[in-house]
């Protein structure tokens, strides 16, 4: 199967300290781009929930946001951090003696400064332990959630290559009388403007720009680049720099085909095939 990079995860849990609620939000990116929203007694956790969150996941912008609400009957035991205490008064001094005119901090301001308030009966290890946890159950829930958008982008994807390959089954057995008829006529302009050439001079223009005209090569190309995205697919796992990449291709191709057509319903058939490879890349960047 393959994985969206959109994707959104939640989980909670009480605890007789407080209630925890963890969220991961999951949108496209080039690479994986982790950031986390912890409260500042659980800083020390992100090590840990980034590797975790690495062994899981290979591309996309991860947001994880941690929340932690004590228990009222905990606050009680608050109390300032002394030493964060003393630094930020350090500082305020330190700034009023340059800027003699500024304002000092206010109670409030203090006490919501972060980290300025403890709490001795608070164990942060425990408390850690069920952080990690709670990452863990959000974590399989968000892989569920880009799996199953996973599942829905391969089924787009597949009826584009279905679209795709019904043009080229229109347009492939064209390409014998069209070049039977450009030749034809190509030949009776070279004659009618060069007057009585030997056929082999002829024939050698002929076939020099009939070459320049033939796609041919690229029609099969366009098939061969649309049974590898068709493997891929159902190779799985995370396929979305190989698609990236075959969508590069397809259009090349597709482009291709078209500056070389002389055939209005051949132009018609490569532009359609760019508006489909178009439709493609758009959801191709949304897979992991």
């Amino acid at each position: 199967m393959i994985f969206s990079m959109t994707g959104y995860a939640s989980a909670s849990q009480d605890t007789p300290y407080g209630s925890f609620s963890l969220e991961l939000r999951s949108v496209n990116n080039r690479y994986l781009d982790i950031q986390f929203r912890l409260p500042d007694d659980f800083r020390k956790q992100e090590a840990a929930m980034r590797e975790i969150l690495t062994t899981q996941l290979s591309r996309g912008k991860i947001e994880c946001r941690l929340n932690f609400s004590p228990v009222t009957n905990n606050t009680g035991s608050l109390q300032l951090d002394n030493a964060i205490f003393e630094k930020l008064l350090e500082l305020e001094q330190t700034v009023k003696a340059r800027y003699p005119n500024a304002r000092s901090l206010t109670v409030t301001e203090i006490l919501q400064w972060p980290g300025i308030l403890g709490n001795d009966n608070l164990p942060f290890d425990e408390l850690g332990k069920i952080c990690i946890g709670l990452l863990q159950t959000a974590l399989a829930d968000l892989r569920d959630s880009r799996t199953r958008e996973g599942n829905k982008l391969k089924f787009v994807l597949s009826e584009r290559i279905n679209q795709m390959r019904r043009l080229l089954q229109n347009a492939i057995p064209r390409i014998p009388s069209l070049m039977a008829t450009f030749e034809e006529k190509l030949r009776a302009r070279i004659e009618e403007a060069l007057g009585n050439l030997e056929d082999d001079r002829i024939r050698q223009e002929i076939t020099l720009f009939a070459g320049k005209i033939d796609v041919d090569e690229e029609l099969s190309r366009l098939q061969a680049h649309l049974d590898e995205v068709e493997r891929i697919l159902k190779k799985g796992g995370s396929v979305g720099k190989r698609l990236d990449f075959m969508m590069q291709e397809l259009n090349r191709e597709a482009n291709t085909l078209g500056s070389k057509s002389v055939d209005l319903e051949i132009s018609r058939i490569s532009m359609e095939l760019k508006v489909i490879i178009e439709q493609m890349r758009e959801q191709v960047q949304n897979i992991e």
